[in-house]
């Protein structure tokens, strides 16, 4: 998360201020045992994980990682930045990190409900213990990679309540098109882009499918996959009215200074909403394991992750059965 964009007047009001340390709160309040307990149940109760299972434990990970960072947010925002340069680069470095890896994460849970509903087999086939281990390595060397572009340029800046860990400094405005260019198409426009058309063929197909617990487990990654975009479009439309801003800055200085007061005021309110993102997960599993009989109230999650898992044995076993059938009888035909 940028929390804010290089500028002279950084939107730090005190009803801006109240608001995002509210947000920033709230966050924390709701997502650390949240997705501490998905961590848990997931490591205690669940000795056989799908790649499914795989893919929302290291999501619940990344959030936990970036919303443990939030009190040192909070009060930053409420008072000054006390914590050097240093701190401030690693701190924005796991917010980034989370980024691109919830993305990669959601992408990759999409690919996998993609693949489980047109092509169940190649998921038996395909999501062994060394795939998954190197699918979860590749995910988060990517969002390390990814979230180190940041650091050359996140800075410390002084505003009117003392310093923050609010600014980015670049050499030109060609180097900061770049950077939320690529912020946006790769945290955000591509990977949604891939999303989008693995549900639209889902959709497609879940009408034929007789498994309740397939409509349920789309459903569960349709919503996670909704409240991601809602969290991080406004982030990231303030983005490109940030580099429209640059783009027009010597075309047109007064629309680009309006366009940048604009994108920093939002920015800093849309970056704060972010971590809603981190803390959300949790409750939309809590929701969709509501209807679940279990005799034990802490069992429903547990029995929600299981139905993740694509149904290949169970059809495989319908089908081979099937097939077995038809044989036998075909058999006992040509023997009378």
């Amino acid at each position: 998360m940028s929390l804010s964009e290089e500028n002279e007047n950084p939107p730090a009001s005190a009803i801006g201020r109240f608001l995002v340390c509210t947000i920033l709160s709230l966050s924390f309040a709701v997502g650390v045992p949240g997705n501490a307990f998905v961590i848990w149940t997931i490591c205690r109760r669940m000795k056989q994980r799908s790649l499914s299972v795989v893919l929302i434990l290291n999501l619940a990970i990344a959030d936990i990682l970036v919303l443990v960072t939030l009190p040192i947010w909070i009060y930053s925002f409420a008072n000054t930045w006390l914590f050097g340069i240093e701190t401030c680069k690693a701190l924005v470095f796991v917010v980034y990190c989370n980024m691109y890896a919830s993305i990669f994460l959601i992408t990759a849970l999409s690919l996998e409900r993609f693949m489980a509903v047109f092509h169940p087999f190649a998921v038996q086939r395909r999501t062994k213990k060394t795939f998954t281990c190197l699918a979860m390595l590749l995910i988060w060397l990517l969002s390390i990679a990814f979230g180190a572009v940041v650091l050359p340029f996140q800075e410390t800046e002084d505003s009117e309540f003392g310093p923050q860990c609010t600014s980015r400094s670049y050499i030109s405005n060609s180097q900061k098109v770049a950077c939320l260019l690529l912020e946006t198409l790769v945290g955000f426009l591509v990977p949604f882009a891939v999303i989008s058309i693995c549900y639209v063929c889902i959709a497609k197909r879940i009408n034929s499918l007789t498994g309740s617990n397939k409509r349920r487990s789309n459903r569960l990654v349709i919503s996670v996959v909704v409240s991601f975009a809602l969290c991080w479009l406004p982030y990231h439309i303030f983005n490109l009215l940030s580099v429209a801003s640059a783009v027009m800055e010597d075309s047109d200085g007064e629309a680009s200074e309006a366009l940048e007061k604009i994108a920093v005021q939002g920015t800093f309110i849309a970056g704060s909403m972010v971590f809603l993102s981190s803390c959300v997960n949790p409750l939309l599993y809590a929701f969709a394991a509501r209807n679940i009989q279990s005799s034990m109230r802490f069992a429903k999650l547990s029995k929600l992750f299981e139905q993740m898992s694509p149904e290949t044995k169970q059809e495989g076993t319908k089908e081979n059965s099937v097939l077995n059938g038809k044989e036998e009888t075909l058999m006992s035909t040509d023997l009378n």
